[in-house]
């Protein structure tokens, strides 16, 4: 049961607490491109460690198969900062002043 009694406290912090998307897309794009655009980048970071990995396959001394270990932790490191960054969803209360604010200009 909820702590929360009062009908305007309960609206004050669902306008603050409950988030909407605003990005642009309808809400079925949403839920289909992010996992779509996660499961890519996961995707680009094995390719980048296999073909970095598959240089060093034939070679046998120590220093060269450390040198290739680090050289597939630092690009796989390189193509998840520039991966896939899900933008944030916005609090319902400014998604709803941004709206009013809208129809009163239009």
């Amino acid at each position: 049961m909820s702590k929360v009694k009062s009908p305007t406290e309960k609206k004050r912090l669902s306008l603050k607490l409950d988030r909407r998307n605003t990005y642009g897309e309808s809400p079925h794009g949403s839920r289909k491109n992010i996992p779509k655009s996660k499961a890519i980048q996961h995707q680009q970071e094995r390719r980048a460690a296999s073909q970095t990995l598959s240089k060093g396959t034939d070679a046998s001394d120590e220093t060269l198969l450390e040198t290739v270990d680090t050289e597939v932790r630092v690009k796989t490191r390189k193509k998840r900062l520039a991966g896939f960054k899900k933008k944030p969803d916005e609090p319902l209360g400014k998604v709803i002043a941004q709206k009013q604010q809208r129809r009163q200009r239009g």
